[in-house]
């Protein structure tokens, strides 16, 4: 699979066009129209009353403190034990916003999908980013890294970009070319250097070496909420529902690409596990399995991974993903991610 190197621009960088609009990521479920991935959405919704940042409660800060956003899917007691700040993403469902990370939004967009409801997802707004760059200054932080989603697939990358210009201590901001635990791991990275009393620049070459080593398979039912999103090409989207075939997908050079198709969902299952075990090898790893709706399909290949991987360091991580992933997946995903360490 091609590899992608982690963007790290300076603080001073300039950041691409999208990133002066709120929202920069959108999908249609059900909708008769088509939605840009790179455009505004279009949708009219009502203002969010929090979307604070998740952090620790006393507000005290490492010297580096890290930053990421709702889309690494962390564990709870992950985020918790290192300290990690997360910034929400939104996932908009016949109008009304709801933070990624939450139950209710989970269940909503359960309810949406079956019912064909229009969805769309929303980035965090730089003022967001830069409210909680402040917040951890204020608690002590003297350098902050920041990392983030593929900057192919959301704008995201570029609020945060433009928020760390006018934050009072220095931030680097990291686009990863990941999602899902495929950030989850480089986050840890930065986090694991930087209480080892890592430097700045030591905890962001923690992050991209981890994001630089780590690969991220999916499989779903069908491309085309990937393809309303604007995820992945029209063509390819409508190749897959010709032949009725199963999609294996994976991340690469940032973007979702279509890797091999599949006559059953039985054999993309098997294959899935194939890639995670070639890719895994002998050594230390680290592994997540993702889900949406397919929670027996997850612990079931989580378990033979267990079986198949001598290597594994004791984090493999079953999960699923939040509202804004699955908006654009739809049910029936399933992902695994290697990350060797």
């Amino acid at each position: 699979m091609p590899r992608t190197t982690p963007r790290i621009p300076s603080t001073s960088g300039s950041a691409s066009p999208a990133a002066s609009g709120e929202s920069a990521d959108s999908v249609e479920s059900g909708a008769s129209g088509e939605s840009s991935a790179s455009g505004e959405s279009s949708t009219s919704i009502e203002p969010v009353e929090s979307v604070g940042s998740f952090a620790p409660a006393d507000g005290a800060f490492g010297p580096v403190a890290i930053v990421t956003d709702s889309t690494a899917y962390l564990p709870e007691d992950a985020v918790a034990r290192h300290r990690i700040t997360v910034v929400p993403l939104t996932v908009v469902l016949a109008g009304r916003p709801f933070l990624d990370g939450t139950e209710e939004a989970a269940r909503r967009l359960a309810q949406a999908l079956n019912q064909r409801q229009p969805v769309t997802t929303s980035r965090p707004s730089p003022a967001e980013f830069a409210a909680a760059y402040r917040q951890l200054a204020e608690g002590g932080a003297r350098g902050i890294v920041s990392l983030h989603l593929s900057s192919e697939i959301s704008g995201t990358h570029d609020a945060a970009l433009l928020a760390a210009r006018e934050a009072p201590v220095p931030v680097r901001v990291v686009d990863s070319g990941m999602v899902a635990m495929a950030l989850g791991f480089s986050v840890l990275a930065a986090a694991e250097t930087a209480e080892a009393g890592g430097s700045l620049d030591e905890a962001v070459a923690a992050a991209a070496k981890r994001a630089d080593s780590t690969y991220a398979f999916f499989y779903v039912d069908t491309l085309e909420h990937l393809r309303r999103g604007g995820r992945i090409g029209t063509a390819r989207a409508l190749l897959g529902s010709a032949l009725a075939v199963k999609p294996l997908l994976e991340l690469a050079d940032g973007r979702i690409e279509l890797r091999e198709k599949v006559r059953t969902a039985s054999r993309a299952i098997a294959r899935l596990e194939e890639l995670a075990a070639e890719r895994a090898g002998a050594g230390p790893v680290d592994v997540a399995v993702h889900h949406l709706a397919a929670e027996e399909r997850a612990a079931q290949l989580a378990e033979r991974l267990r079986q198949r991987l001598p290597g594994l360091a004791g984090r493999l991580h079953v999960s699923e993903v939040g509202a804004v992933l699955g908006a654009h997946t739809g049910p029936g995903l399933l992902g695994a991610v290697v990350s060797p360490r």
